[in-house]
């Protein structure tokens, strides 16, 4: 199996382009790339194979241990440090430091995967978190969208654990697996892929080729559809 590359970028935001065949497709575009090789880790040294890669120049703010380490590549400090793991035991041998990925790593019509950070919602009562119901809204019931209760007094006298409650929503990883690659244009750096992805625009993104498919999603990908 081939190895899984990737790129870190970052997801400017949605549009809507026209397919060959006239339908109008929806898209995300996503700014990947260029990312520049920090390390090649091998099965052998460190008990897996995977790169480590920098996205976006870093001007101000850069910690002394961050800043030796990049003098030591002779690399400009990047923003943001991804790793990302290789399928195939000793796959990190066709990477060297210093290197320099593109979108061109990605063709048309090909699958990926997307991981995101959803967008943070602060924090949210039970009926939008959870979808409760809540209560009447009539009649003077004086209880609308409260929690109400949580538990039993005498038994078990206590909160079970995972009860649904009011809290924090949003800002989460979340991964959309199997994403389509519609476009690719290398001079803009920019990847358009079908349908939405997780976070806002301008959150980071870390785009890679997918690494899990049903047997039917495999014949298509092989068929371009």
């Amino acid at each position: 199996m081939a190895r899984k590359e990737g790129l870190i970028g970052r997801k400017v935001g949605m549009t809507q382009i026209f397919a060959d065949d006239g339908n109008r497709v929806p898209v995300t575009v996503i700014e990947a790339g260029p990312c520049t090789v920090l390390e090649v880790r091998t099965h052998d040294t460190h008990g897996y194979d995977a790169i480590q890669l920098g996205f976006l120049p870093k001007r101000k703010n850069v910690s002394k241990p961050a800043g030796g380490r990049f003098k030591k590549l002779g690399i400009a400090p990047l923003a943001f440090v991804r790793e990302l793991r290789l399928e195939k035991t000793q796959a990190a041998q066709g990477y060297q430091v210093g290197q320099t990925l593109t979108v061109a790593i990605f063709e048309p019509g090909e699958l990926v995967d997307v991981v995101g950070i959803t967008k943070g919602k602060g924090f949210q009562g039970g009926v939008k978190r959870h979808g409760w119901y809540g209560g009447d809204a009539t009649h003077g019931s004086m209880f609308h969208r409260a929690p109400g209760s949580i538990g039993a007094s005498s038994d078990p006298s206590r909160v079970w654990p995972g009860h649904h409650l009011p809290g924090r929503m949003g800002g989460d990883q979340r991964t959309v697996l199997n994403v389509r690659v519609v476009r690719v244009l290398p001079e803009q750096n920019l990847v358009l892929v079908r349908g939405a992805v997780p976070g806002a625009p301008g959150g980071l993104v870390l785009l890679r080729k997918s690494v899990k498919m049903t047997k039917a999603q495999q014949q298509k990908a092989a068929a371009g559809k």
